[in-house]
């Protein structure tokens, strides 16, 4: 799933940044082809998005990790043969 991610004008100079985030996927139509439709749509202060993606990030990076040490193993196990 893809997101668009654009600014939204504030209300305020005083109020928080504010982002738009548009939840997109790409489906075919009737006729084979590709089109992108949005699932969904959220608002949310531009801090509290930074705070949330390095979360995921850092979790990905954890994950990638394991990953990569797995992928260790497996090559030593061919490499053994």
């Amino acid at each position: 799933m893809a997101k668009v991610i654009s600014a939204v004008e504030a209300a305020t100079a005083e109020a928080p940044k504010i982002v738009l985030i548009k939840h997109t996927r790409v489906m075919k139509n009737a006729n084979g082809n590709d089109v992108t439709v949005m699932d969904y749509q959220e608002e949310k202060d531009v801090d509290s998005a930074i705070a949330e993606t390095e979360t995921r990030k850092a979790s990905l990076e954890a994950s990638l990790a394991e990953v990569e040490a797995e992928l260790v193993e497996y090559k030593a196990i061919k490499d053994a043969e």
